[in-house]
């Protein structure tokens, strides 16, 4: 089987997130168990890594009334080939998105997804495309290119990895950028305006999303950003497949970031040298108390409102609060008040710092993560293989990957309904646990030991795909 996987960005060579963490892991998974798994995204200028990149081609792309120059790179990293769609005047910037013509940049991009398969000497059985940068690559692959002998075979498979990002833009759009005259707008329209996830959502032959919770969830208006009643009606072609870790990059025992490597058999003395760590680090006193952790974006879907109110509660109840993120201007503002009216008792690190991030996974005792909304969340699962116990609320990939300690076999602490008493109890029970010397342990070594890895997650996409190439 071959698989053209199509995403704006991918680690090592762009990441802004999740996302990235996914097409860089997914399709080595695949590839490790015999499948032909290529990606594609665009040669942003700020792409580091270019050792190894060779030019393969160049051609024109359709954008609107007009021809775009296209180059075509390739590479190959960790036994995985990679296809670089090259635009300097589109991708020659820096950052990846927030630009003026998104709209423009992108829908270049899925038309230059179908466009080098003209050029290259790579057939796909599926194009799998990822969130509404590549959700019009299924729209013209069956307007423009299906009739085409190269093309008729080809399926599709549109995953969605946020539904909050939907790709909207004025119909104004559609056919002086879009190339979508005004016979096939309807593919695209969506509650007055140009949808690019809504065409995806009409034309891919499979609708996925990154958690088999939040396939359930974005049917629901409170979720789905106004696309429920169109899932609803699609229903039939969504499924929920949970993501997976890198567990080679994410692994306590070879992290080069943290105070002392450990392992399930030696945690409690690796965890307590990168606690001691952490502490000295983020000027924390070393009185015995569990550090409750975030490492997050400072955004208001993330649980931080729910946070805010019981910040002072958890700190008079004994627990170290560190906190390593960037965002909303008041919630960055709300955790440095924390840490200086708390000297000792909380750390706040308003920025983002990989090491650091691997460093408060490894020494914090408890993991917070009380998301409104969360499609899956990989920090929870990565909270785990540290040995840190998650403490999450059950929505999304946060329901399907942690379950409750309270019967015995669960591997965290979670909380139903979305308010601040629901949470206070649930850290306070993660904290009265912890001082359970002998059971603390147990739940650590639980936790540890859960599977995270992309191989669960891979098997399930490889059924998926193998039921698509096998319709109509």
């Amino acid at each position: 089987m071959k698989i053209l996987y199509a995403s704006s960005e991918a680690t090592p060579y762009a990441k802004s997130g999740g996302l990235a963490d996914v097409a860089g892991s997914l399709p080595k998974a695949l590839v490790d168990d015999g499948i032909d798994c290529r990606v594609v995204m665009p040669l942003y200028g700020d792409i580091k890594i270019r050792d190894g990149m060779t030019y393969v081609t160049n051609f024109s792309v359709p954008v609107g009334w007009r021809s775009q120059y296209c180059g075509l790179f390739k590479a190959v990293y960790n036994g995985v080939t990679y296809y670089f769609i090259d635009n300097e005047y589109y991708f020659k910037r820096s950052g990846l998105y927030g630009f003026y013509d998104d709209g423009e940049r992108f829908a270049f991009f899925a038309r230059a997804i179908l466009e080098m398969l003209f050029y290259t000497d790579f057939e796909p059985d599926i194009i799998s495309c990822n969130d509404w940068q590549t959700a019009l690559t299924p729209v013209y692959l069956n307007l423009y290119y299906r009739h085409l002998d190269k093309f008729s075979r080809i399926k599709t498979v549109f995953t969605i990895h946020n539904i909050a990002y939907q790709g909207k833009y004025g119909l104004d759009i559609l056919e002086d950028t879009c190339g979508i005259g005004a016979r096939d707008a309807h593919v695209v329209e969506y509650d007055g305006c140009a949808n690019f996830m809504k065409g995806a959502i009409e034309t891919a032959d499979k609708i996925t999303t990154v958690s088999p919770t939040y396939a359930r969830e974005i049917l629901d208006p409170w979720f789905s950003h106004g696309l429920d009643g169109l899932l609803r009606q699609k229903q039939y072609k969504l499924c929920g497949i949970l993501n997976g870790i890198d567990v080679v990059a994410n692994n306590p025992a070879t992290d080069p970031n943290i105070a002392q490597n450990y392992d399930v058999n030696t945690f409690q003395e690796g965890k307590a040298v990168c606690k001691a760590a952490l502490q000295d680090r983020m000027g924390l006193n070393k009185d015995g108390s569990p550090i409750m952790a975030m490492v997050t974006r400072l955004v208001g879907h993330k649980g931080l409102d729910l946070v805010r109110s019981v910040a002072e509660g958890l700190i008079q109840q004994g627990i170290e609060l560190v906190v390593l993120g960037t965002g909303e201007a008041g919630y960055e503002a709300f955790f440095n008040e924390l840490c200086a009216r708390h000297p000792g008792r909380v750390g706040v690190y308003i920025g983002f710092n990989l090491a650091l991030a691997q460093q408060i996974y490894a020494g914090a005792d408890i993991y917070l993560m009380p998301s409104r909304s969360e499609p899956c969340g990989l920090s929870q699962m990565v909270a785990c293989r540290y040995g840190t116990i998650p403490v999450v609320r059950e929505t999304g990939g946060l329901r399907d990957s942690i379950h409750d300690s309270g019967d015995g076999y669960g591997n965290g602490f979670t909380f139903a309904n979305y308010n601040a008493h629901e949470l206070y109890e649930a850290c306070w029970r993660a904290k009265e646990g912890y001082w359970k010397k002998d059971g603390w342990p147990i739940l650590v070594r639980r936790a540890m030991e859960c599977d995270f890895s992309w191989a669960n997650s891979a098997k399930s996409y490889e059924g998926l795909y193998n039921e698509v190439v096998n319709l109509w």
